[in-house]
C-alpha cells in the first residue's frame, strides 16, 4: 500500500517509495574491558585501524573469513598477529587459510576464547580460557581486532520483507526487495564486501532504480 509510512519517535513520514540503508553491526565479544576499550585498542575494522599498530603486537579473534582477511591485512603493519580460534580448525575459505597459514607474522591459538581485555587508557592484554582444557592464562598485546561476523540490523523488517537466515535483506541484481516500492543497499543487503565505498555504490545505484520506477509510474 503506498504512500509508505514510516514512524519515527514522534513524526510520521510518507513516501512514495523507500530505500533502506540501515547497516550492520559488528557481532561483539561480549568480553568485559571491550566497550571501555573500543577505540582504544579494540577494534573491528582492520582496514580502518590497521596503521595505527604499526610495529605492535595484536590478537584478531575468530576462525572465519573476515579473521583471516583481517589477520592478513593487519601483517602490513604489526610485527606479529596471533589468531584465537574458538575451535580446533579455521572455518575460512581454502585459499584465504593457506595464505593465513603461509604468512610467519601470524600465528594461531586454538580451541581458546576471550573472556576479558585488560587495560586503563589502552589495551594491554587479554585473559584466555581454553575450551577443552579449562585453563586460563594472560597474553600481552596491544590491540584486539574483533572479526566474529556481523549482526545486519534488519529486526525491524521481519515480517514485511523477505530476510535470509542470515538477516540480510533478499533482493534482486537490481536492489529490489520482495515489495514493490522498496530497495535495499549497502550492509542490510551486503554479507560481502562490508565496505564503505561498496555500500555508497550500491546506494547510489539503488536511487537511479528509484527515479527510473518514480518516472514509470508517472511520478
Amino acid at each position: 500500500q503506498r504512500p509508505f509510512k514510516l514512524s519515527s519517535y514522534n513524526t510520521d513520514y510518507y513516501a512514495r517509495s523507500v530505500i533502506i540503508a540501515v547497516g550492520a553491526s559488528y557481532r561483539k565479544l561480549q568480553a568485559p574491558g571491550e566497550a571501555e576499550l573500543t577505540g582504544r585498542g579494540v577494534s573491528y575494522c582492520a582496514t580502518c585501524d590497521g596503521f595505527f599498530f604499526r610495529d605492535k603486537e595484536i590478537v584478531v579473534v575468530g576462525g572465519g573469513d573476515s579473521a583471516l582477511e583481517e589477520a592478513t591485512f593487519l601483517t602490513r603493519f604489526a610485527r606479529e598477529v596471533i589468531v584465537i580460534h574458538r575451535r580446533d580448525k579455521l572455518r575460512g575459505g581454502p585459499a584465504l587459510e593457506a595464505r593465513a597459514r603461509q604468512n610467519e607474522k601470524i600465528n594461531f591459538i586454538w580451541d581458546t576464547v576471550v573472556t576479558q581485555i585488560n587495560g586503563d587508557q589502552a589495551v594491554t592484554g587479554v585473559e584466555l580460557k581454553n575450551i577443552k582444557t579449562g585453563q586460563t592464562s594472560t597474553l600481552k598485546t596491544d590491540g584486539v581486532f574483533v572479526a566474529i561476523g556481523h549482526i545486519p540490523n534488519s529486526d525491524l523488517f521481519k515480517g514485511q520483507l523477505d530476510i535470509d537466515e542470515q538477516g540480510i535483506i533478499v533482493t534482486d541484481k537490481r536492489l529490489r526487495t520482495s515489495v514493490e516500492g522498496v530497495w535495499a543497499a549497502g550492509e542490510i543487503t551486503d554479507s560481502v564486501f562490508r565496505q564503505a565505498i561498496t555500500s555508497a555504490g550500491m546506494g547510489a545505484a539503488a536511487a537511479i532504480e528509484v527515479e527510473r520506477w518514480l518516472a514509470a509510474q508517472g511520478e
